[in-house]
Formats: C-alpha cells, structure tokens, sequence
C-alpha cells in the first residue's frame, strides 16, 4: 500500500509541473490586470519548439526554444490585447486556435509521418540524495526530472517578487487601480506587455515539460486544454505564486487517478477519469464564484495607457 502510495504521489508532482508552470505565469500576467485566453496557445507552441529545438541541441535548448516559441505566441495575444486593446476574450481566443492550428501544420510539414518519437532525448528522473529517502513523499518530491526542481525554485522567486519589490509592487498596482498606478508613473503598458510574455514563456516551458520530459514526442493538440485549466489553477490559487502551485498540486491530483487505478485493476471506465480534471475545473470555477480577491481590473479595457 504504501509503494502505491507514494507511485501515486509521484505521479500527482509529475502531472502537476506543466500546470503549476503554465498557472505560475498566468498569475503574474493577470495580477497586471490581463486575463490571456491564448495561454493554450504558448502550451502548444512551446511543445513543439521543444521538439524542434532538443533534436538539433539537446534537452535544455529543447526547453530554451519552447520557451521562445510560447514567448512569442504571447507577444502576439500582447499586440491586440495590450497595444491595441481588443477584446481580451476574443484575442485570446484567435491565438489558442491558430497555435493549435499552426503547430500540426508545421509539425506535418517538419516530420511528415514519421514523426519526431524516435530523436527526441527526453529528461530522466533525477535522485536528491537523503531528500529522496523520506519515507512517503520521498520519491514523490525529489525523484523527478530535473525541470521540476526548477519550478520548486522559481515559485518563491515569483512569490518574492511579486509581494517584496517595487517592480511586483507597480504590478499589482495596475492590477487593482490602474488610473492611480499611472498617476504615479508607471507605465502601464509596458509593465502589461511584458507580464503577458513572461507569462508566454512560463507556458512555452510548460509545453516543453509535456514533450520532454514526460510524453518523448509531440502530438497534435497535447495541450489537451492545460491553459484553460491553468487559468482555473490561478482563480483557486486566489491570484497568489504559491497558492497557484499548490492547486496545480489538486488537479495533478485528479489527472493522476486515472493511472492509479488502472494500476490497482479497477474496472471503472478510464474515460470517467480523463474527464475528472475538467469536471473539477468546473466545479472550482463554480465553488469559488463570489468569493474571490481577483484584481479588480482584471480584463478592463476601457483605461487610458501611459
């Protein structure tokens, strides 16, 4: 029991990193007072840029290109939502379709059918010495790729930065009242503009993640809706770096029952658990309606930019 224990557990930490990274950045872009719908997009993009980028430099430059592709499909979302101030909804929207249309075709066009499978290196889990030892969540925290213990560290660096320094501090402020934060001087624009593509690249190494160091290859549409439900991640996390992770922890959760029980031979159909991380992002979204410190301009549009 317990050897299924904590191989559930590791499996709850394995799943949970490409939400916690998307969510991580989704709550830096919408503590600016942006809500960006194309998040699935960077997910997308990053993965294949990763596929791209380890073939011709190996695992880190896979996660490097992933990044700069997931950077760059946010940039565009930035263009309408931010200079341009469209409909955040609506841009959004536009650019998760024509990622996730882009990135097949160029896929096809990159591979043909054979596929990208077979020269794709991937990360292997690695050990922390004695940390890997505890009893339980040993193995489940400190036996895993290399990119997760990245996260462990990027959280509180986040977390620190946006409730420690003046940068996380004007951040907030236009968040919450951009009209006072632009008084005072900053520019809120550009402060806006680089919180989407920070959060553009977080997704782009959360697409990586998927590719390289959990599924070996890509596959059209293997985003399968992880920047929706990273952007459900950030509302149960209360707009909060830690908070974030620690929900992706929940959903990792649900998306690990599958293979649990298919491991202990249940004989409930496997479809039921493909479709628990989606129900409970229902089930968030509505629990937490009302009762929520969201930023209040998130999504507003109607403001003059410095």
């Amino acid at each position: 029991m317990i050897d299924a224990t904590s191989a559930f557990l590791e499996g709850v930490v394995r799943t949970a990193t490409p939400l916690a990274f998307a969510a991580l950045g989704e709550t830096v872009t919408e503590r600016s007072g942006i809500i960006n719908i194309g998040l699935e997009g960077s997910i997308i993009a990053g993965a294949l840029g990763a596929v791209v980028g380890a073939g011709y430099g190996g695992v880190w430059a896979g996660f490097a290109f992933g990044a700069v592709c997931g950077c760059a499909v946010a940039a565009i979302f930035a263009l309408f939502a931010v200079t341009l101030r469209a409909d955040q909804i609506i841009s959004g929207t536009a650019v998760t379709l024509l990622a996730l249309g882009g990135t097949g075709t160029l896929y096809r066009i990159l591979y043909g059918s054979a596929g990208a499978a077979l020269n794709t290196p991937t990360l292997d889990p690695a050990s922390i010495p004695l940390l890997s030892r505890i009893p339980v969540v040993g193995r489940a925290l400190f036996v895993q790729p290399s990119i997760t213990y990245v996260l462990y560290v990027l959280v509180p660096v986040v977390m620190w930065w946006t409730y420690r320094t003046h940068a996380g501090l004007g951040l907030r402020a236009i968040g919450e009242n951009p009209a006072a934060a632009i008084a005072a001087g900053i520019r809120a624009k550009k402060v806006q503009f680089l919180a989407v593509l920070f959060g553009g690249l977080l997704g782009g190494i959360s697409g990586g993640t998927l590719v390289l160091a959990q599924a070996g290859t890509f596959v059209e549409g293997m985003s399968a809706g992880r920047g929706f439900i990273a952007i459900a991640i950030v509302v149960l996390g209360r707009w909060n770096p830690l908070g974030a992770a620690l929900a992706a922890l929940v959903f990792g959760a649900a998306s690990a029952l599958q293979f649990f029980f298919q491991a202990t031979g249940s004989n409930l159909p496997y479809q039921l658990f493909l479709a628990f991380p989606y129900v409970l992002t229902l089930v968030a979204l509505a629990a937490t309606h009302g009762r929520t410190n969201s930023p209040a301009a998130l999504g507003r549009q109607d403001f003059e930019q410095s």
